[in-house]
């Protein structure tokens, strides 16, 4: 079952004035609920407009947008439900962090659901574990923390609110590849323990090859594929054309097919890359110089 979809969504910024400029159009999408879906696209592609949609932050122009099947501008009610529904994450969410502790921080968005304190309290202390926020941790300024430290903080926050679909606009923007990493291993986990629907922006096609299962890509407006990351990826130059990237042990298999060598152009993780090398050096065993 779809948990988000779209029908011929558009949106114009500053509409019915001079500066009117259209950033999607005639949008439609169906997202299954349980996927980590990676959305890409080049700078001004509409991405984040697109994203900003799926919890009413913005109203579309023209079309309409399904959460659980449910318009969600049909009233004031399914407008509010689907912002719990939807939890959205900005990109560099640690700049929004105001409380005066990290468990406060976090408390925000379920004090705002009106739930009682146990019920709170028993979201903070399990988003903080998915994201890898010790309980001495909680009780610190998160203007103590470390850079990478707020930013769990800051996703944990939202991930309290046990939203159904959790959205992050470029999570890993500016960390270090150390705590890139420990951001996407803890998105990964959240995503396997919860089953909640994980869409991900990312300008990083390393990243969406380690823990994407699906690929939407932005361009033009619209989406102009979307399938698993196998399938995206086999559309390399196509993806080249649009100004997106592939990753760069995609590009050296490229290059080895290029130059003549009898291996596959469909990988786009480390691990593929060693067992293709692999393949091909039993190949060459088996049949000598004949084999290439």
């Amino acid at each position: 079952m779809s948990v988000l979809k779209t029908e011929n969504l558009t949106y114009m910024y500053s509409e019915g004035t001079p500066f009117q400029i259209v950033a999607i159009k005639d949008v439609n999408l169906s997202v299954e609920a349980g996927e980590l879906v990676a959305v890409i696209g080049h700078t001004g592609s509409g991405k984040s407009t697109l994203i900003q949609h799926f919890n009413g932050l913005l109203k579309p122009s023209s079309g309409k947008v399904y959460v659980d099947g449910q318009d969600i501008w049909e009233s004031k009610a399914t407008l509010r439900q689907s912002r719990f529904t939807v939890g959205l994450c900005f990109q560099y969410p640690e700049y929004q962090l105001f409380e005066e502790t990290a468990y406060k921080d976090i408390a925000f968005g379920p004090k705002n659901m009106k739930l009682d304190e146990a019920e709170i309290d028993r979201r903070v202390r399990q988003a903080a574990s998915y994201v890898g926020v010790t309980d001495d941790m909680l009780e610190k300024s998160p203007f103590d923390l470390s850079g990478g430290e707020k930013r769990r903080v800051a996703i944990a926050g939202v991930m309290a609110m046990e939203p159904k679909v959790l959205i992050l606009d470029e999570p890993t923007a500016g960390l270090d590849p150390r705590g890139r990493d420990q951001i996407l291993e803890l998105i990964r986990s959240y995503r396997e323990q919860t089953g909640s629907t994980v869409l991900l922006v990312s300008h990083s096609m390393e990243d969406v090859a380690k823990i994407a299962t699906k690929v939407m890509v932005i361009n033009n407006k619209n989406v102009e594929m979307y399938g698993t990351v196998e399938e995206i990826f086999e559309h390399a130059g196509r993806l080249i054309e649009i100004g997106l990237d592939v990753p760069q042990i995609t590009k050296v298999f490229l290059g080895l097919k290029e130059r003549g060598l009898p291996v596959r152009t469909d990988i786009y993780t480390v691990q593929q890359g060693r067992e293709e090398l692999n393949r091909l050096r039993e190949m060459k065993q088996r049949g000598g110089d004949a084999a290439w």
